[in-house]
């Protein structure tokens, strides 16, 4: 039976009569629908842009669907009704289609350097085999890969890039001669500027970004995913390191101190920004809103550009479209206008997936 829901469509700011006809959208009435809601603020569903379905919490990987069925779970009762993977040690496309799920996008997993990563998580390789390791990543994920461009180097006792320039920005052509996007975890100033020069699609986390970079990918449109929860566990990360490397320590905190300030240059300039939580391994699933609300609140993003990084926008980015005609039927209904306060996203009153509303 078609469904027919009312209310005030986001971003269009107009009450309109939507039409859910199998997993589909139409503005077109059909006789007969079902009204099962007739008021409140409709947004496409979210988007979790930075999520691990692969990784358990505590950092290790998951073992079974069953596992990676309940991350995305939680993050689908969240209101997430979308998730782009960057990088899972644990292959699971069986689940890309399960109707209740949220839409999944995958990276397959990491690609990093040897033995200066999480164990066990990403494939480790040397610079001879990185655009192979590329290629070969690409064929696992559904349209993007995930490379890891710099880490803590213990021999130097602070964050250095993965590999040398070449071979970084060799990675990046590998990634779009295989048809994939890329994106890049990066943490220090030197590795984002290789791989932002390089062209690469996104930069994850980016909390070397200097204002020249941030001017630069705002002119090539390459996309910025703060992860800004994640980024708070630096303190933490800053006290475990520092007896054997105070160096790397003092940096991690510099670059905490500084990325609200980042973020906001970023926004100002016009770069791309998309909410991603990096669930999986030391955070938990479930958390896009907290995401929203730091955005909006340490980094001056408007409520009305937080839900366009979280909903229509972000959706758009990864080929997934709005509520248009014959869009996927992926909503939720809010009682409360959420641009008036992000908090409402906390109590929908329908999340409808695929065109099936969810319990």
């Amino acid at each position: 039976m078609a469904l027919h829901v009312r209310g005030v469509l986001l971003p269009d700011d107009e009450v309109r009569d939507l039409w859910l006809v199998g997993d589909r959208v139409t503005f077109d009435p059909v006789p007969g629908a079902e009204t099962i809601a007739d008021r409140g603020f409709i947004l496409p569903g979210l988007v979790d842009a930075h999520c691990h379905i692969g990784i358990a919490r505590g950092g290790a990987p998951v073992t079974s669907l069953d596992q990676a069925r309940a991350l995305a779970r939680t993050d689908r009762d969240a209101g997430v009704l979308a998730i782009r993977d960057a990088g899972s040690p644990f292959p699971y496309p069986e689940l890309d289609d399960e109707p209740d799920l949220p839409r999944l996008i995958r990276a397959g997993r990491h690609v990093a350097p040897p033995k200066r990563y999480l164990r066990d998580i990403g494939v480790e390789v040397g610079a001879a085999e990185v655009a192979a390791t590329v290629a070969e990543q690409a064929a696992a994920g559904n349209g993007w890969v995930k490379l890891v461009g710099d880490w803590i180097d213990r021999g130097v006792g602070d964050l250095a890039p993965a590999w040398d320039a070449d071979t970084m920005t060799a990675a990046v052509a590998a990634a779009h001669a295989a048809g994939v996007r890329a994106a890049v975890h990066t943490f220090s100033e030197s590795a984002v500027e290789i791989m932002v020069r390089a062209g690469v699609d996104s930069v994850e986390h980016g909390t070397g970004l200097s204002l020249d970079l941030i001017d630069l990918m705002a002119r090539q449109g390459t996309a910025l995913v703060p992860t800004m929860i994640n980024i708070r566990t630096f303190g933490h990360i800053a006290d475990q390191a520092r007896p054997k490397f105070p160096g790397y320590a003092d940096h991690m905190l510099a670059l905490r101190d500084r990325f609200p300030q980042v973020v906001r240059a970023a926004y100002e300039a016009g770069v791309p920004i998309y909410v991603g939580t990096d669930a999986g391994g030391g955070i938990d699933h479930g958390l896009a809103v907290e995401e929203m609300l730091l955005l909006h609140e340490q980094a001056g993003m408007s409520t009305l550009d937080v839900l366009a990084a979280a909903s229509w926008r972000a959706r758009e980015w990864l080929g997934l479209p709005a509520l248009v005609e014959g869009a996927p039927a992926d909503l939720a209904i809010y009682p409360e206008d959420p641009r008036q306060d992000l908090n409402a996203l906390r109590t929908p009153t329908h999340l409808i997936l695929r065109g099936t509303p969810l319990p």
